[in-house]
């Protein structure tokens, strides 16, 4: 290789004051830049709008625009360069946006969607605060089931558990008056038999003939297979007297007819012996027509107790 040498070439060309390189020659011959010319002072360069200079090239690639690339090799024509302003390219100190060649599939490539993930986004968020979907509809689902549930138990409870009733009559005085309300126990009688002086709620009686009775409460009394009977005021069971100490002291009980109590039957009577509609006229009660056994008091408050 020639060396670096300010000398031009025996065929290198000037071109206006300018030394090109010649064919075959490794080594550029230049000239001295002419100096710029002056601009006068008092007449100030004129605006001229900056056209797209030559050798610009944009256009989209893959879907992505790329950054036009420019150099401008001389001044416009009537321009001037202003003192001091080298009229070198103004390319120097510009970098280039990168390529973003499109891939096989006409996606960008990996270096693009690295640029684009990058951009901060200036969109507005129209979704506010993220929902839960189905979360409504799911809250009227649990609320459903456990309304479901509530009545399940409530209902199962009445049915197989406790009952409450309230007292129409005075059959029970003293021991339940009028308007009482009283918890009936269901269960107990699916675990044991029914005993001598429990009051129990049963149903309607073959042999009682007031329709607006529906269920009646009384003490039991007689048991299944029992001999009973009324002697001289007082209930005998089996010739014996029974001792009542549920009723008022000097109670007189009156009407009984010797009879035996059948099986799986019970004798029952009201504690107010004078005024009740009980065994003494519709006989004894089959045990399948009992609901419960009367366990507590619950109404009125004052007048709360557990039997």
């Amino acid at each position: 290789m020639a060396p670096d040498s300010h000398e031009p070439s025996p065929r290198a060309k000037k071109v206006d004051s300018l030394w090109l390189r010649a064919p075959g020659d490794g080594v550029w011959a230049t000239a001295p830049a002419p100096a710029p010319a002056a601009v006068p002072a008092t007449a100030p360069p004129a605006a001229v709008p900056s056209p797209v200079p030559a050798g610009v090239a944009s256009g989209p690639v893959g879907g992505v625009g790329a950054a036009p690339t420019a150099t401008l090799t001389a001044p416009a024509p009537g321009i001037s360069a202003a003192p001091g302003i080298s009229a070198a390219p103004f390319t120097s100190g510009i970098t280039a946006a990168p390529s973003i060649e499109p891939t096989s599939s006409g996606r960008p490539a990996r270096g693009a969607a690295a640029l684009l993930d990058a951009a901060p986004s200036t969109a507005p968020s129209t979704t506010g605060r993220p929902k839960k979907p189905g979360r409504g509809r799911r809250w009227m689902i649990e609320w459903a089931l456990v309304i479901l549930v509530a009545i399940g138990v409530a209902v199962g409870i009445r049915t197989f558990v406790v009952q409450t009733f309230f007292i129409p009559s005075g059959s029970m005085e003293p021991t339940l008056k009028v308007n009482d309300r009283i918890l009936v126990d269901k269960l107990s009688y699916h675990l044991h038999d029914v005993h001598r002086g429990d009051i129990v709620v049963f149903g309607k009686p073959p042999g009682e003939n007031d329709p607006n009775v529906n269920d009646l409460v009384k003490r039991v009394i007689g048991l299944p297979g029992e001999t009973i009977s009324s002697v001289d005021g007082r209930v005998d069971i089996d010739g014996k007297p029974l001792n009542e100490p549920w009723l008022p002291r000097g109670t007189v009980t009156t009407g009984i007819q010797t009879m035996t109590v059948p099986a799986n039957e019970y004798f029952v009577m009201g504690d107010n012996r004078s005024d009740s509609q009980d065994s003494r006229f519709f006989g004894p009660i089959p045990r399948s027509l009992i609901v419960g056994r009367v366990i507590l008091r619950i109404w009125p408050p004052t007048s709360f107790h557990i039997f």
